[in-house]
């Protein structure tokens, strides 16, 4: 039997999740595959901050590139980091259950945010976190932490940074103990990336594997995603802004929770709207339009002169 190939970036929480659809499609859809590694522009350019880097994709184009010749027949993706347009050709094929959606505080020896001292250094990849933690905090000292988690871990470790932020589904996936804090964030706190703990399967829109790829899909999650996705896609946003949103069901309808503001924290807007389940798509759309008529346009353009 052909074996399916399954492209991957090459960090141990990407090897997991390659590794976990493996084993779902031999175990569920009778398929065996074996992963190729593949690095891509993000994971080659680690000293610059990926907001200053420019571009979508940067953690997906040559794992696209590769699809589209044939050479994988699979991408795996964290689907935070999946742009929300598509190459031609290519589709995003199942978004499978998400872990815990939350950011996860991480520190030798503080709790919590609340518990840093004045001027603390907090290591963080994102504008989306940088902006959540500047608005609760003006004082903190928010730097660019680049790398796979176990350098951030080791740059923790070494003092670098007084604290971290992880998402904490990859701390889940990978068992990080032995810190003495990892605190989730709870999203009253700090709103999550669009897709954040969500897995996302890319094809090609002809693959012959399409129904067995399908079949990992999780329809809860997939709705709740598209929803963010499609939030984004309206502010014409990507994962390297600061925006934050989250999609879950509240007493049978969709609640969309959204933050919108400068790196700095010094402008924020937040927001929230419940809709109908089955409307989700209009209501991510009409909850973009309350941003838009509310700046979130013009506090995009300024972030992005702030980078």
């Amino acid at each position: 039997m052909k074996k399916i190939i399954i492209g991957s970036r090459g960090s141990l929480l990407a090897l997991w999740q390659a590794n976990h659809i493996a084993q779902r499609l031999r175990e569920e859809c009778n398929l065996e595959s074996e992963i190729k590694i593949v690095k891509t522009k993000g994971d080659k350019i680690l000293d610059v901050p990926l907001a200053k880097i420019g571009g979508k994709g940067l953690f997906t184009k040559e794992l696209e590139e590769l699809l589209l010749s044939g050479e994988i027949d699979l991408a795996v993706h964290s689907l935070k980091d999946v742009p929300v347009v598509f190459p031609q050709g290519l589709r995003l094929v199942a978004i499978t259950k998400r872990e815990d959606v939350r950011d996860c505080f991480i520190s030798y020896e503080y709790e919590n945010l609340d518990c840093l001292p004045q001027g603390a250094r907090v290591g963080t990849t994102s504008l989306r976190r940088s902006m959540q933690i500047k608005a609760k905090r003006a004082d903190l000292d928010t730097q660019s932490l680049r790398g796979n988690v176990q350098t951030r871990l080791e740059r923790l470790k070494n003092k670098e940074f007084d604290a971290i932020i992880l998402a904490k589904a990859g701390v889940n996936r990978l068992g990080i103990e032995g810190i003495p804090y990892i605190t989730p964030i709870e999203i009253s706190e700090m709103i999550p990336a669009m897709g954040q703990g969500a897995l996302g399967l890319e094809c090609c829109e002809d693959s012959k594997y399409l129904k067995a790829f399908e079949s990992l899909n999780d329809e809860s999650t997939k709705i709740f995603c598209e929803s963010e996705r499609e939030f984004v896609k309206m502010l014409d946003g990507g994962c390297q802004v600061p925006i934050g949103i989250h999609a879950s069901e509240s007493e049978g309808k969709l609640l969309l929770r959204g933050k919108i503001g400068l790196p700095d924290g010094t402008r924020v807007i937040e927001l929230s709207i419940l809709g109908d389940l089955h409307s989700h798509l209009q209501l991510a759309q009409d909850f973009a339009k309350e941003f838009e008529a509310q700046g979130a346009r013009e506090i995009l353009k300024l972030a992005g002169e702030m980078i």
